[in-house]
């Protein structure tokens, strides 16, 4: 309890107070599968505002997404939280965040960790 207690100090520390929500939504809801500098079993999300879907370096891509065009923003990153697969039939992701507040705190947090 003490070291979860300890890693949210440090995290809020590291975190803009205005995208603090978001962080803890994206530990919470994200950080099983993604992290912000790491390929897990999803992509690293650090950047990726204005990337090309499919094109985050050593992350092995459905070729769905590869072949998506799609360039991450804060609308279609909306969109893909609603349903991935509604918005790339074959991608590789199937989780959906259903709260739209809980949507625009996570996308909020990763634009500010995307430099943007």
């Amino acid at each position: 309890m003490v070291a979860s207690a300890m890693a949210l100090a440090t995290s809020a520390r590291a975190e803009p107070a205005d995208t603090l929500p978001g962080a803890r939504l994206y530990q919470a809801r994200c950080g099983t599968c993604h992290s912000l500098d790491a390929n897990r079993i999803g992509p690293a999300h650090r950047g990726v505002f204005d990337r090309a879907a499919g094109t985050a370096p050593g992350y092995s891509y459905s070729p769905a997404l590869k072949s998506s065009g799609i360039i991450w923003n804060a609308a279609n990153l909306d969109q893909w939280l609603q349903g991935p697969q509604k918005l790339v039939k074959g991608s590789k992701m199937y989780f959906v965040v259903p709260s739209a507040s809980d949507r625009a705190a996570i996308i909020a947090y990763l634009c500010a960790a995307s430099g943007k």
